[in-house]
Order: C-alpha cells, then sequence, then structure tokens
C-alpha cells in the first residue's frame, strides 16, 4: 500500500511540471513574452497591460479581413483573453469619432480603452510597436507589417 502511494504521489511529482511547462508555452493564456514588455513600457500591470493589448487586437479584428484577422489569431497566444480585457469604448469622443469613421474611429477607441484601463491616451503608440514586434516573431515579418498598417 505504502509502495503504491509512493508511486502515485511520484509520477505526479513527474507529470505535473510537463503540463505547466505546456501551459506556459502553448497554453490559452496570454504570452508573458508580449505581456511583460508591454507592463513595462506602458508602467502598468500585467492585467492593465493585457486590456491595452486586446483593445489594440479588437481594433486590427475590425480593420483586418476576417482570414487576416485568423491568421494573427492563430500567432498570437490568448488572443480571445485579452479582446476580452479589453475595456468596451463608450464615451462621447468615440461616438463623435465613430460618426466621422475611419481611422479617426479606430484611434479614438484605442485611446478611450487605454484611458479606462488608466492609462494616458497618448501610450498607444508605445504599445503598437511592441505588438508587431511579438507578432513578427511569433508569425513572421509579412503578419507584423499587415498589423502595423491597420494600427496606424
Amino acid at each position: 500500500m505504502i509502495k503504491s502511494s509512493l508511486l502515485v504521489v511520484s509520477l505526479i511529482a513527474l507529470v505535473a511540471p510537463c503540463g505547466l511547462l505546456a501551459q506556459g508555452s502553448g497554453g490559452k493564456g496570454p504570452s508573458a513574452d508580449l505581456i511583460t514588455p508591454l507592463a513595462k513600457e506602458l508602467s502598468a500591470s500585467p492585467k492593465v497591460a493585457e486590456g491595452a493589448a486586446g483593445s489594440l487586437f479588437a481594433l486590427a479584428k475590425t480593420r483586418l479581413s476576417p482570414a487576416d484577422f485568423s491568421k494573427l489569431a492563430g500567432a498570437v497566444p490568448g488572443m480571445d483573453q485579452m479582446i476580452a480585457a479589453a475595456p468596451k469604448a463608450t464615451s462621447p469622443a468615440v461616438a463623435a469619432a465613430s460618426a466621422l469613421g475611419g481611422e479617426a474611429a479606430g484611434l479614438a477607441s484605442a485611446a478611450s480603452a487605454f484611458s479606462a484601463l488608466g492609462l494616458k491616451p497618448e501610450l498607444v503608440a508605445k504599445a503598437i510597436p511592441i505588438l508587431t514586434q511579438y507578432v513578427g516573431k511569433m508569425g513572421g515579418p509579412a503578419l507584423a507589417s499587415l498589423l502595423g498598417g491597420v494600427l496606424k
């Protein structure tokens, strides 16, 4: 009885770290390789950085074709979680910009989302290069260029 219990405990000790390692590198959550440098650049918590990234990825989703966004989402672990962490833009400035359409609406929604997260709206410009560099590392330069183009 003791030997079989010891065997089970030993197996758990061997298998558990493998599961954690697998989740860390290919799990469904956002990658620390993106969130950590973004949080540092924004002087924010990882949770706030996740929402900031999500707001920019949500903007990209509205500007990319479904096929292109699918490629982007496939290259970025935790995309759905980040987009879900983004605040919903509801400010009057966003409503006015939305009436104008185009780039003004997108930039206003990103700035509004950053404000809702407690970030200065001008930090949007600092976040974009971090996202595009990460996407380039994960999905290649063409995908990074595509993302950079829609976040101008």
